[in-house]
């Protein structure tokens, strides 16, 4: 799929989902400046190059007559590097003259891929620029350039994996040259787009220093404003939250008015606060310009009717509690328990309510009943909001998601009719952090974090935005977009760098994105500079001093994972997490005791094994299983491994010959094979320096390979995240992936509904070409029913899909991270809008007919880079109850059809599906040897 079919199709996921074109990070792309006209004109002299350029690049054929440059962005090409200042356009439109045909191919008979690009990228057509930029040597030069085309080509939307793409190529422009001019300005422009400004003025102020003419001007001008507009903002949330303080303890403290109109949320926040701690009737009616300014924010009278409400009370038995509520707010109180137990029966349900929302926030145990009913009881909207999400909290941990999940979908609907923008916020964050911590739902955990992220902006609430923050760099770090995790986290720390619980926040999640990127001393730096900050490493701090321990142990680290673990032991801790803390220790003991090591790692298991729907347990359990086949391969263990591979993808049964286990732990690849003789040969390979990448070409050595050339079927056994990558076996090889304990993958064909969904009305907004028409099948089935058109629906798809025995989807397939984790199939809209089918919705269906599914859509086996547990549609179709799956993990042809019918068709006569897919697949490349994509066809068993 191209860059510009994602940006359209973001764009229709909004209308589908409800997402606003506002609840996306970045405010759209890099632009051009409007009324731009390209005169075809010979540039006499080609401009200085730059360090390192090529000696071939070439005078572009044309140049601007504008004494304005026409781009915002920088490039790399000598003649497109001086410096002009940049007008962007007031809603002008694009005028731009078409390039001179023949200068252009003049270039490319100089094969100037470059200055073909650029050209390109100056009269506004990105796509067209990556096209011949795909043609050049990949070189920090060029990926900034690269960077430049995605940024440009991603769409007004503003589409997250563009952003993610763009980012990645100019950090590694930056990491192999960290001065590189062009990469620090781009850099800075996509971060002031995706709404970081500190780091992007930090980037801009870098380009200021080189002293470059013009340049440096402009970017310390640029930098100036967005630091300058950025601090000013923060500011004023800062005195608006001190002067609500101050209202606590100074009976003289001004009233913060002004800051009430327009930062409603904290002061309101700090108001309530203030009627508590008001120790006499006048000191409560004091607030009452404060309460009459908050209802001409949010509109109604709630505010002054608890003032009045409170100025009633009686003080004589109010006010000394007043008094204790404010020792107790300050956690100075000396008996805080006695304090409570008198709250809880006196009568003062607001009082009690603050102070259990006091103890809430420390991590403390409450009567989550007792204080929803005295917050219910308030009659304000607002703790009515509050009373839910305690609720929600609770079912949460209690192991009813659903019942927490509905909770708060619907209380969030009430809470968006009500205006409080403040609590709505709140409950965006909760829900981001339940998708992303109980239920590890990254594409839905971002879509709430953006959208409580941009009410927060719109808020101007500067200590939410911290928070979202932080919560958008934790899912780009589990989505294993690290260039964009690393940007959320450090723009929250340049607006905290006093606080050490930031920091110490900051650095230990820092490490862990240094570590999935495979930079050892950059996470072992992350990681002291965490410890310095004195803050808990808590557990992602101490995961990654867990896997570092088989690098060399670092200095005082035993010490600081046994005080961590300790601290997280006398938490509250969940079941998963009490197992993924025994497989962090039992990982670290390994190195130095392994049969200490090893008893940890089985603990974990068996912990894990307990609490399947707990998604800390099921990551306890993948990493232990993978430290102990590491573990196995490591001393020579190989059919250890192997028995232990199907352990972990509860396998029932290894077979005695004919099947390859793949593991991946980090740095190492342990493969194991037993050929058709039944001998087990192994190999294990520590010497990883980068991720696993989307292929899985060379991780099984030559030797392994030609042992299982006697074997007319391979099953593979091949845990996260190497399940559902291309190139594991050669494609003259019959293999499939083993999935899981599902139905058997028969022989011939089964009577029953044979489903074919075709035709599919895409949404227009998608942009997507419709699909040539299915051919007729050459033979009668009377099994066949069909699903064309506005009939292919989601929901009617779903339903089909329940008793059908074959399943063909011929069909569109999308991938996008704000949508779902794994690839999704384009069916037609549902009346509501929405259109796709996702992997989750296949996954909850029980699929009777346990169906042969073909899935003959781009990049349907597109799987979610989770190294915990694998999640695909092909996945999906097995624990659903398929016997069989075919789907690519790349762009494929409006021709694939007929590939997959073929294999089908063989598969009808009784050949394994394996053996039908690897024959179809050498008689298509016999006769058409450019049709590489049958080779990353894949079949799921």
């Amino acid at each position: 799929m191209s860059l510009a079919s994602r940006g359209r199709f973001a764009a229709a996921d909004r209308q589908g989902r409800g997402v606003s074109r506002d609840a996306r990070p970045g405010r759209g792309p890099w632009r051009i400046a409007g009324g731009l006209t390209l005169t075809v004109a010979l540039v006499v002299a080609v401009a200085a190059n730059f360090a390192g350029r090529a000696s071939r690049e070439t005078p572009l054929p044309w140049r601007s007559a504008a004494a304005n440059r026409p781009l915002e962005a920088r490039l790399t090409y000598a003649a497109a590097g001086g410096h002009r200042p940049f007008v962007p356009s007031r809603g002008a439109p694009l005028e731009v003259t078409p390039l001179p045909l023949r200068e252009l191919v003049a270039l490319e008979d100089r094969e100037d891929w470059h200055g073909l690009a650029t050209a390109y990228l100056l009269s506004g057509d990105p796509r067209q620029a990556l096209t011949w930029l795909r043609r050049a040597q990949a070189t920090p030069d060029l990926d900034s350039d690269r960077a430049v085309a995605v940024g440009l080509g991603r769409g007004a939307g503003g589409e997250q994996g563009a952003l993610d793409e763009a980012l990645r190529l100019l950090e590694g422009t930056l990491r192999a040259r960290p001065d590189h001019p062009q990469a620090l300005w781009n850099r800075a422009l996509l971060l002031r787009d995706m709404d970081l400004p500190l780091l992007a003025a930090e980037s801009f102020e870098a380009v200021a220093k080189q002293g470059e003419p013009g340049w440096s001007t402009e970017a310390a001008a640029r930098a100036r404003e967005l630091r300058d507009t950025t601090q000013a903002r923060g500011r004023f949330w800062k005195q608006a939250r001190t002067a609500t303080q101050a209202l606590m303890t100074d009976p003289l403290a001004r009233l913060p008015l002004e800051e009430a109109a327009r930062l409603p949320g904290i002061v309101r926040l700090g108001f309530y606060d203030a009627v508590r701690a008001a120790p006499s009737r006048e000191a409560v009616l004091r607030l009452l310009p404060l309460a009459e300014a908050l209802d001409g924010a949010y509109g109604g009278t709630v505010l002054r009717g608890r003032v009045e409400r409170v100025a009633a009370r009686d003080f004589q038995r109010r006010g000394p509690l007043a008094k204790d509520y404010v020792r107790f707010a300050n956690d100075e109180h000396p008996a805080p328990e006695a304090f409570l137990e008198a709250l809880r029966h006196s009568d003062e349900d607001d009082l009690y309510v603050g102070a259990l929302v006091y103890e809430m926030n420390r991590g403390k145990p409450v009567d989550v009943d007792a204080f929803a009913l005295a917050a219910d009881g308030l009659g304000d909207p607002w703790f009515h909001l509050m009373a839910e999400q305690a609720r929600a909290n609770q079912e949460a941990r209690d192991g009813q998601w659903w019942k927490a999940e509905a909770r708060a979908l619907e209380t969030l609907r009430t809470c968006e009719t009500r205006g409080l923008a403040y609590r709505c916020a709140q409950f965006q964050l909760w829900l981001a952090h339940m998708y992303l911590e109980e239920l590890h739902h990254p594409a839905d955990a971002w879509v709430h974090a953006v959208r409580g992220w941009t009410l927060a902006k719109q808020q101007e609430e500067w200590g939410l935005e911290q928070q979202f923050l932080q919560e958008l760099g934790q899912v780009a770090r589990l989505g294993h977009s690290l260039p964009t995790a690393s940007a959320y986290l450090r723009e929250s720390l340049a607006r905290a760098p006093g606080d050490a619980a930031q920091r110490g926040y900051v650095h230990r999640n820092l490490a862990s994105v240094a570590w999935l990127g495979f930079r050892i001393d950059e996470a072992r730096d992350e990681l002291e500079q965490a410890m310095e900050a004195g803050a808990p490493l808590r557990m992602p701090g101490a995961l990654v001093l867990s896997d570092l321990a088989r690098f060399g142990a670092m200095d005082g680290a035993t010490n600081a994972l046994r005080q961590a673990l300790a601290g997280l032991r006398r938490g509250p801790a969940r079941p998963g997490e009490r197992a993924l803390m025994d497989f962090i220790e039992g990982q670290f003991e390994l190195e130095r005791d392994r049969t200490l090591g090893r008893g940890l790692l089985w603990s974990a298991i068996t912990q894990a094994e307990q609490w399947p729907s707990d998604a800390n347990a099921r990551r306890a359990r993948a990493y232990a299983h993978a430290a102990l086949i590491s573990e196995a391969g490591r001393t020579g263990a190989f059919a250890e491994a192997l028995e232990l591979v199907g352990r972990q993808l509860r396998v029932s049964g290894v077979p005695e010959k004919c099947v390859l286990a793949v593991s991946v732990q980090h740095e190492r690849t342990l493969a194991v094979v037993r050929g058709a003789s039944g001998e087990v040969m192994g190999s294990l390979d520590s010497g990883r320096k980068a991720p696993l990448g989307k292929d899985a070409s060379g991780l099984v050595p030559a030797p392994l390979q030609r042992a299982l050339r006697d074997c007319d079927h391979v099953e593979v056994l091949a845990p996260p995240p190497v399940n559902g990558l291309p190139g594991l076996l050669p494609p003259d090889v019959a293999w499939s992936y083993r999935v899981g304990r599902g139905a058997t993958a028969g022989l011939g064909p089964k009577e029953g509904t044979h489903l074919v969904v075709a035709g599919v009305d895409a949404p227009p907004a998608l942009g997507l070409p419709r699909l040539s028409p299915m051919a007729r099948p050459e033979h009668l089935d009377p099994w066949r029913v069909t699903l064309e058109g506005a009939r292919a629906t989601p929901s009617r798809v779903l339903e089909a899909l329940a008793t059908a025995t074959e399943v063909e989807i011929h069909t569109h397939g999308l991938f996008s991270p704000e949508v779902s984790d794994a690839s999704l199939l384009v069916l037609s809209p549902e009346p509501d809008g929405r259109y796709a089918l996702t992997a989750d919705q296949v996954r909850a269906r029980k699929l009777s007919g346990a169906p042969l599914v073909l899935l003959a859509a781009c990049g349907a086996a597109h799987t979610a880079p989770f190294p915990h547990e694998s999640f695909s549609l092909p996945v999906a179709f097995i624990e659903a109850g398929a016997r069989a799956v075919l789907a690519a993990t790349v762009a494929i042809p409006d021709t694939a059809g007929r590939f997959f019918n073929a294999v089908r068709d063989r598969i009808r006569t009784g050949v394994l599906p394996s053996v039908a897919l690897r024959d179809e697949r050498r008689q298509w490349l016999s006769a058409s040897p450019d049709a590489t994509w049958v080779r990353d066809v894949l079949l799921f068993e």
